[in-house]
């Protein structure tokens, strides 16, 4: 079964033409070349391409060996080049060495439209910065949103729900079959791809302190930390060389690879970030849950990572927002901080989301809306939560809805 990945083909589309490289990012596994070689290739042979304008190159495939050279690839493409518009895609150009050279050097063929994927261990986001002069297009691809898993999953939207928190969304998990399978697939991927990647790509000395620090992510989600917190604990384990430097670079190593994201906070009032301590989100809930061997099932966490990848899916830029107030106790104001979950900024847009997995009195509503309340400004104030109910507005504007509703329709921020 094909699974739409609208958000991603519409991306593309808009960037088709416009002179830049597009370059795929993203977490290994997640879609990047399903979408470039299958979905945005059948949009274009839809709108009438010639599918011999199209070149595709596959250069993890044995047969491409000899285009691995810079040279080759570049030699190769441009005789491929005839009149009319011409495409190229290019999957896994990290296998050529010096392969910027010959991608700067195919941007000069006027009738050339480039696209290229690379995995995240060798090909990151600051590479491609770097690299293209300028002139790279990113689009960075994220596993399986909730919207994308629920349309091919067998079951209801209940039982869907219940294995995407579970397993979460990378696109091979909808093809296995039993909680075995499943298992043992997310475990492969972080074990042996992912951090196997890290390791090498990085020349990674203290593999057994990148896998504490890989750890204590997983567990922390939706907790404040930081490098120096984190040193500190594997210090108490007896890993003395694992000091804060070290710490905040493998930390780098895992957010670079797209394993994990970094989430600042920020000052409403005083409208500036602290330095630290921030939160740290998983790219996936599965990958996650495979790693900590599905010991910590902390829904309200795991929820809260599903609408952080979620906000940031859709487009947004995403913050912990932070608000002071002073209180008096006992006749001394003191001053304390509110937390609201996620400020998500897009353009001119702006909401202020609280995650409550469940909400089961007034005593815990009036936990979650009391940072709202403080807010002075007339953007958008929402409480997303795991019990069921129908969208619902207070006498203070603020909107509670379902995590369910909130995650299938693409607008239910502007509901």
């Amino acid at each position: 079964m094909e699974i739409k990945r609208d958000r991603y083909l519409n991306k593309l589309t808009s960037r088709e033409l416009n002179g830049s490289v597009k370059v795929i990012t993203g977490i290994r596994r997640c879609g990047k070349s399903y979408l470039l070689f299958h979905l945005f290739k059948d949009c274009l042979l839809g709108k009438g391409v010639p599918k011999d304008h199209i070149i595709e190159v596959a250069l993890d495939d044995i047969k491409n060996k000899h285009l691995r050279d810079p040279g080759a690839l570049y030699d190769f493409i441009s005789r491929s080049v005839g009149d009319g518009q011409y495409y190229v895609f290019l999957d896994e150009i990290q296998y050529v060495d010096g392969f910027e050279d010959a991608v700067n050097g195919l941007r000069h063929i006027d009738n050339l439209d480039i696209y290229i994927t690379g995995s995240n261990s060798k090909f990151l986001s600051k590479d491609v910065i770097t690299e293209f002069r300028g002139r790279g297009d990113q689009v960075e691809v994220r596993p399986l949103s909730f919207s994308e898993f629920a349309s091919a999953y067998p079951g209801d939207r209940e039982s869907a729900w219940d294995a995407y928190r579970t397993y979460g969304g990378m696109p091979e998990i909808i093809s296995k079959k039993t909680e075995e399978e499943k298992t043992q697939y997310l475990q492969k991927l972080m074990n042996e791809v992912y951090l196997r990647d890290i390791v090498e790509r990085n020349r990674v000395e203290l593999e057994d302190v990148l896998g504490l620090i890989t750890d204590s992510l997983c567990s922390a989600v939706g907790s404040m930390t930081n490098p120096l917190r984190i040193c500190n604990t594997l210090g108490t384990l007896g890993y003395k060389r694992a000091d804060n430097e070290t710490v905040s670079k493998y930390i780098g190593y895992l957010t670079d690879s797209f394993l994990f994201e970094k989430s600042r906070r920020y000052d409403i009032k005083g409208r500036k970030y602290f330095d630290t301590p921030s939160k740290y989100y998983a790219a996936d809930a599965g990958l996650r849950n495979a790693r900590l061997n599905f010991r910590q099932q902390e829904y309200t966490h795991i929820m809260e990572n599903i609408v952080y990848n979620e906000l940031r899916s859709r487009g947004f830029l995403v913050d912990i927002g932070v608000i002071e107030t002073t209180a008096k106790k006992d006749g001394v104001s003191e001053r304390k901080r509110l937390e609201i979950d996620f400020v998500a900024n897009k353009g001119s847009k702006k909401y202020y989301i609280q995650s409550a997995y469940s909400i089961p009195d007034r005593e815990k509503a009036d936990q979650e809306i009391r940072p709202f309340l403080k807010v002075r400004d007339s953007f958008k104030k929402i409480v997303i939560t795991g019990d069921r109910l129908l969208p619902q507005r207070d006498e203070n504007g603020i909107l509670t809805m379902n995590i369910l509703d909130f995650l299938l329709n693409e607008d239910s921020l502007d509901i």
